[in-house]
């Protein structure tokens, strides 16, 4: 147990770090965000990973990934952000230095204190690392665990318990592994800043450091004003009054016109004039617009407007692209030819296999307009991030990449850094040689169970190994993470048509184990901005990984076990909270990439054949940019458009709504160009505190709500809890489709 008072001395360090700051006085800081917000100091005598930091980081992973694997199945699922331990481990910590005893304890030979002193900024840190986990395990798509009860509950397999743990645990790890490889292209130069780090590292400085009261509100002050009214606020949005939630007023203005309900529904529709005053649905799907770089703002309300009020329209009231007009015009269902929602079950076997006479039979698959011409932006993201990152940032990896970045000038971050004993590549690709080989040992020893053959594991892993720089690029710079989960499953479908099981095994390898790649270097950076050793993170990282995936895969398996028919809507007492909606929607796409399989979609004689070219349209748009921009060097603003980005604008929709993505480009705008432009000071002192707070007081509220009167049905019904009045907007417009409901033209 060690309190990371590591070599060199003090005073040496003292030193070091004061001829590292007058040489950088003359040197400024690449990023201005950064500069603005991160501290340029460090002592290096704090204890980092104390008996309380362990004793608090474990028990925040613990709770968080019980929560959220236990809120995952529910039909109002809900996930709950580090940032709530966050805030609670300050009050707990200050406790715990004040109630343990001072004294050492021996423990294998080495000693430490219970008690190292007044509970500090790094050992809170450490604390929110290992609570990431908890996050990174049942938050967000929580897919390991979405996998294991697809797997169970839907196709009924008789997996195995350490199978499973198998599974859950070497994508994780394989994920750790790839952020090992590439620490040195993410985390250590300066140009990968991770901007959402800039809010997390805001709030710790707000809880531990004393502002002066001279110069307005001191930054927790400000903190505790605003999370107490975010935490009343989410009150009206989330319970009394969700009309807050999507306002679509031209609805109300033509409450019996269709097109008029098409155009100005926020959450059926194309959310024309639509807004949202709900800070949840602001940064439920881009993250906080707080956090995002103005440019990368710019670059996604250029893709949005494209996409929502430019091509969309076009091609369903002009062209009838993909028959649209049979369908409507925003929605994430699955139809038939006669525009009535598609029945999966009608075309499976008692075993889960595609039933081919039934398929015929019954008919094709169709998708709406709009999640069509998604999946086909997701085509052009994936190519275009490739193109992109090796146009504009592979001279900088090559560069780093020789002699592991000897005679790289550092900044002062890192120079401070260098204070502390690294991690060896080698305890990274031990994992990472470890993952790959369990994972392999699946495609043996339960072959029949994952269905992915040796290669095909193989393949994953070249997929995840390809993609994850290039993408980890584009969220360090951007915050935004272009995702190719479509391509992915797009792949592995052509190759293993008809293995559902494989189909999901694969994104999980290939997809998954990228975005807990990300997930661990952005953790990583958060420890280079706040002076963490490299050695308490990777230790904090590795067990928080591994309690949290044995703690996921319990829950989840004594739910699936011990709850009747979980997941199977028809079996179930229609009161019943345990629908699993996040994992019906993991279930479809299996069937759809892996049981029916994309070749009959896209493939030759599919109705989305021609969306397959934009492959290449996203492998080309980048190359012309990066001409322009070595041609006329002196137009800054030519480096700044970025394809991947601009395509992110209309990634995500649906589930994601117009208005989501609407009001999140509005409120980022105000805050990162307008506050950031005119008002530098208190975009500097308040920004991302801000960005903290209503996170944190929308989070609390939402879990009081949850436990206080949703769990236990307690809702309200009148004319504001109808979050959209908009009837007509899921109306085909097709002659002679008739849908219930809808009229028929």
């Amino acid at each position: 147990m060690s309190t990371a008072k590591e070599k060199p001395t003090p005073t040496t360090a003292i030193k070091e770090e004061a001829a590292a700051a007058e040489e950088h006085e003359h040197e400024p800081f690449p990023i201005e965000e950064v500069a603005l917000v991160v501290p340029e100091t460090d002592d290096p005598s704090l204890p980092v990973l104390t008996f309380r930091a362990w004793v608090l980081g474990i028990a925040s992973c613990v709770v968080l990934i019980f929560l959220n694997t236990f809120f995952t199945f529910r039909t109002q699922p809900l996930t709950i952000s580090a940032i709530l331990m966050q805030i609670a481990a300050l009050p707990a910590g200050r406790f715990l230095a004040s109630a343990l005893p001072e004294r050492e304890v021996r423990v294998l030979g080495r000693g430490f204190s219970l008690n190292p002193g007044p509970f500090n900024m790094k050992e809170h840190v450490i604390v929110t690392i290992f609570a990431n986990c908890g996050v990174s395990f049942g938050g967000g798509d929580a897919y390991s665990i979405g996998a294991i009860t697809v797997m169970k509950a839907y196709y009924k397999q008789g997996i195995g318990f350490l199978c499973a743990l198998i599974i859950v645990l070497t994508t994780q790890l394989l994920g750790y592994g790839w952020a090992g490889m590439l620490r040195r292209y993410l985390v250590d130069p300066a140009e990968m800043w991770w901007p959402s780090n800039l809010a997390q590292v805001s709030l710790f400085r707000a809880l531990h450091e004393k502002d002066s009261r001279r110069e307005g509100l001191t930054r927790m002050q400000f903190f505790l004003i605003f999370f107490v009214a975010s935490f009343m606020y989410y009150a009206l949005p989330g319970y009394l009054f969700p009309i807050l939630t999507f306002f679509s007023w031209i609805c109300w203005a033509w409450p019996h016109n269709l097109t008029a309900q098409q155009v100005g529904s926020g959450y059926h529709g194309l959310g024309v004039g639509a807004f949202t005053l709900d800070w949840a649905g602001i940064s439920a799907y881009h993250g906080s617009p707080l956090v995002t770089p103005w440019t990368s703002i710019l670059n996604i309300a250029v893709g949005f407007i494209m996409f929502i009020y430019i091509i969309v329209p076009l091609c369903y009231w002009k062209y009838n692209t993909f028959d649209a007009r049979k369908f409507p015009i925003f929605s994430n269902q699955l139809f038939t030819n006669t525009g009535h929602k598609y029945d999966t079950t009608k075309i499976l076997t008692p075993q889960f296999d595609l039933n081919e006479a039934a398929y015929n039979s019954y008919g094709k698959l169709y998708l709406s307009p709009l999640f069509a011409l998604s999946i086909g932006s997701g085509f052009a993201r994936f190519t275009a991030t490739l193109t992109h990152v090796a146009l504009f940032h592979g001279s900088d990896i090559l560069r780093q990449s020789r002699s592991a970045m000897k005679n790289v000038k550092l900044d002062i971050h890192a120079r401070l850094m260098k204070n502390y004993k690294q991690v060896p590549q080698w305890w990274f690709l031990i994992l990472l040689a470890g993952s790959i080989g369990f994972s392999l040992l699946l495609s043996f020893v339960w072959k029949d169970d994952v269905q992915l053959p040796w290669w095909g594991m193989l393949f994953a892993f070249a997929l995840a190994w390809i993609v994850t720089l290039p993408i980890g690029v584009i969220q360090a710079t951007t915050n935004q993470q272009p995702g190719y989960d479509i391509i992915a499953q797009f792949m592995i479908g052509y190759v293993l048509p008809g293995k559902p099981i494989a189909n999901l095994l694969f994104k999980m390898y290939g997809r998954i184990s990228t975005v807990h790649a990300l997930s661990f270097l952005s953790d990583l950076k958060l420890g280079h901005y706040m002076k963490i050793p490299p050695r308490c993170m990777y230790t904090a990282q590795l067990v928080g990984t591994v309690v949290a995936g044995i703690v996921n895969l319990s829950v989840a398996w004594w739910m699936l076990e011990s709850i009747d028919n979980i997941c199977d809507i028809e079996s179930l007492h229609p009161d019943s909270p345990w629908t699993c909606p996040k994992y019906r929607v993991t279930f479809d796409a299996s069937v759809i990439w892996g049981l029916i399989g994309p070749s009959r979609l896209f493939g030759h004689g599919g109705l989305y054949r021609n969306l397959v070219w934009l492959f290449l349209v996203g492998a080309v748009l980048p190359v012309p940019i990066w001409i322009l921009s070595k041609i006329f060097p002196e137009k800054k603003w030519i480096a700044l458009i970025n394809i991947p980005v601009i395509s992110y604008g209309f990634a995500g929709m649906p589930p994601a709504t117009p208005t989501n993505i609407a009001s999140w480009l509005v409120t980022g705008t105000i805050f990162n160009y307008f506050v950031f432009r005119y008002r530098k000071g208190w975009w500097q002192k308040y920004n991302y505190v801000l960005s903290a707070a209503l996170d944190a007081g929308t989070a609390f509220m939402g879990v009081l709500l949850f436990f206080a009167l949703q769990n236990e049905n307690r809702n309200l019904s009148w004319w504001g809890t109808d979050i959209d009045h908009c009837p007509l907007a899921s109306c085909p417009t097709e002659p002679g489709i008739v849908v219930k409901g809808c009229p028929v033209f």
